[in-house]
């Protein structure tokens, strides 16, 4: 019998249900709440259009998977990205919300071993998959994965967790550039391709922005003033400011008070509408 999308759920919700979900302190607290999972067909145009945008080094699926699978010959609408969402955990948004310039611990934890979890869950996929005799690979783990240069958008990567999970109907672009899904924007996200063909998950939105109020009515803008960095304007998401806060400052910061390294800032993601889910009542489309 062919591998169902109930199964794969199932294999994903197992993993993190066990001990590896964890934040590695004292209480041995979760990472992570129960997951988002998508799907999303390798053949899907939107990969595509994606890859033009960004940049040619920008990975679609079968690329990716004929990079890993050099052998196999798998039409891309035999593909299925799978796509999960991690959100962060109730202490860890409350922590989270009273910060103002520097990462809490929990959140600082989940960034790194709450990450952790993430890739062992990528692993365990693929682990599990291969076991039943399908190809399976995880663009962002793969050994030719890396940091490019898009002419547009500067510092950019050749494959995004967030942009799979648009594709796979998970949720749209913020502001900030964070991704608003069902249960918020506090969260992290992962992937795998796998060579099945399993049902694709409806896509609920008809622009990549529909989520976010600053671009339905103008009138949120709460992630600006939440970045310490000032790399959040009206005109969008600063990269360099972004990451060069996040490794000059918020990291020694983790390190020195919290004794272990971490480079997790979020708090764009936290004490806004859409920390938690999707605000209420918008219903902004693009035509």
């Amino acid at each position: 019998m062919p591998l169902t999308s109930v199964e794969i759920i199932s294999l994903i919700n197992g993993f993190l249900g066990t001990s590896n979900n964890s934040l590695q302190n004292k209480a041995a607290e979760k990472a992570w709440e129960d997951p988002l999972i998508g799907f999303s067909s390798g053949g899907d145009a939107l990969y595509g259009k994606i890859k033009s945008d960004i940049g040619s080094f920008y990975w679609t699926p079968p690329e990716i998977f004929s990079l890993a699978f050099p052998k196999a010959t798998v039409p891309p609408e035999k593909l299925t990205v799978i796509s999960w969402i991690l959100p962060q955990t109730l202490a860890t948004k409350g922590d989270q919300r009273r910060q103002r310039k520097y990462s809490s611990e929990r959140w600082s934890r989940s960034r790194n071993y709450g990450e952790v979890t993430n890739i062992n869950l990528a692993r365990h996929l693929i682990d599990s998959l291969s076991a039943m005799g399908h190809c399976a690979v995880a663009p962002a783990l793969h050994q030719s994965w890396g940091w490019q240069t898009s002419k547009k958008y500067g510092f950019a990567s050749n494959w995004s967790e967030r942009h799979a999970a648009f594709v796979s109907g998970l949720g749209t672009f913020g502001l900030c550039d964070g991704l608003i899904t069902e249960k918020g924007k506090a969260m992290r996200c992962g992937s795998i391709i796998v060579d099945l063909s399993l049902p694709r998950t409806q896509r609920k939105y008809r622009h990549h922005r529909a989520y976010c109020l600053f671009f339905a009515n103008g009138k949120c803008k709460k992630c600006i003033s939440r970045c310490p960095a000032g790399a959040i304007t009206e005109q969008g998401h600063n990269k360099e400011a972004c990451k060069n806060y996040l490794f000059e400052v918020t990291a020694a910061y983790a390190l020195h008070h919290y004794g272990f390294s971490s480079y997790g800032c979020g708090l764009c993601q936290t004490a806004v509408p859409c920390e938690s889910g999707i605000p209420p009542g918008l219903s902004y489309q693009a035509p």
